[in-house]
């Protein structure tokens, strides 16, 4: 696909309206090669309140080449350059999508939603956009949920510091394979070195993620947006 693409190009997002009329929205991306479905079965496992309040946005990342598969043609938030991820970055793929993750966060401003009531929540890729939207965001969120992911430095601009207060959740399998834990932990120290407050949590597990990290999603959840 084009890399000039917005949310008009996309497929439509999967939507999930709580029982009540929502005042809050969590915005969640999907990995590499994953759709907007592949979230949508943990909304139970959350064990909300029954009357909570929060609509779950899943967008569908764009089919496009990705380099290091040999340019097959899959679901991608931006195109993985070479394995050497934390240095090689494809940072006009992942400003493109950020972009659409600002088009739906206004999306969701302009169906009566605050911005100090929208949570970013990405897994892998989807993290990495998520946490990129968010640090450059003019709005005032609530918060990110960055998992199983990372944040390189090449990303990084000096506007991103006005948004420092901003409150991130970041975890990690121990044993990913994928994105691995000291690349993971890396961002998290160059995050904390931009004076960003990091709740840093890691499992037992590889790319993917256990019952003990959705019940501290929850919780963390739940303090942003219900209380």
């Amino acid at each position: 696909m084009n890399k000039n693409y917005n949310l008009a190009d996309l497929d439509p997002s999967i939507v999930v309206e709580p029982a009540v009329k929502a005042n809050a929205a969590v915005i969640w991306l999907h990995g590499l090669g994953a759709d907007g479905h592949d979230f949508e079965n943990i909304l139970p496992q959350l064990g909300l309140p029954n009357d909570h309040a929060i609509r779950f946005v899943f967008p569908h990342a764009p089919v496009q080449p990705v380099t290091v598969n040999g340019g097959m043609m899959m679901r991608s938030w931006y195109d993985i350059l070479s394995m050497d991820i934390a240095d090689r970055v494809d940072i006009n793929g992942v400003e493109q999508s950020a972009n659409v993750v600002n088009d739906l966060i206004a999306e969701q401003i302009s169906q009566g939603i605050p911005a100090q009531k929208i949570v970013l929540a990405g897994f892998s890729q989807g993290g990495l956009v998520v946490l990129h939207a968010g640090l450059n965001c003019d709005e005032n969120l609530a918060g990110i949920l960055a998992l199983s992911t990372y944040y390189p430095e090449p990303c990084f601009n000096e506007s991103s510091l006005r948004n420092h207060a901003l409150p991130i959740f970041m975890a990690h399998g121990r044993y990913d394979q994928v994105i691995p834990l000291s690349v993971a932990e890396d961002s998290k120290a160059f995050l904390e070195s931009k004076d960003f407050s990091v709740d840093w949590h890691s499992y037992p597990m590889e790319h993917s993620v256990c019952m003990q990290e959705v019940e501290q999603i929850s919780a963390w959840l739940q303090t942003r947006l219900l209380e």
